[in-house]
């Protein structure tokens, strides 16, 4: 994850508190704001003490963003925060990735999964 695709600033986490809009998941809150001004979505990340020790917590940030970046031809360009809840602990990258994919989808963030139902006539 390059630099500029980071949300460091804390009014800019309050821009996206603020303005976005949030949804949520057992594991994850994601906000999103649509910023008219960038040319590649950013992200800002929170995972909180309650998550686990430092080596969890770090271990947790890169997996999410390990797992946004494998979504970058598919995410809209916008602002992310993402905030981490308890459970994510205890998640494998995979987890971490189909669960992240999951509120994306909701946050309409990330198009619908192709149905692989065939059609009969």
């Amino acid at each position: 994850m390059r630099k500029r695709q980071r949300i460091k600033a804390d009014k800019e986490f309050q821009r996206v508190f603020d303005r976005g809009r949030s949804v949520a998941n057992r594991q994850f809150v994601v906000y999103t704001y649509a910023n008219p001004q960038l040319k590649e979505f950013r992200i800002g990340l929170s995972v909180g003490k309650r998550v686990g020790n430092a080596v969890t917590r770090n271990r947790v940030k890169r997996y999410i963003r390990q797992a946004m970046q494998s979504f970058d031809g598919e995410l809209k360009v916008m602002d992310y925060v993402i905030i981490a809840r308890p459970p994510t602990a205890q998640l494998t990258y995979d987890e971490t990735r189909s669960s992240l994919q999951h509120v994306l989808r909701i946050a309409r963030s990330l198009p619908k999964a192709p149905s692989n139902q065939k059609k009969t006539s």
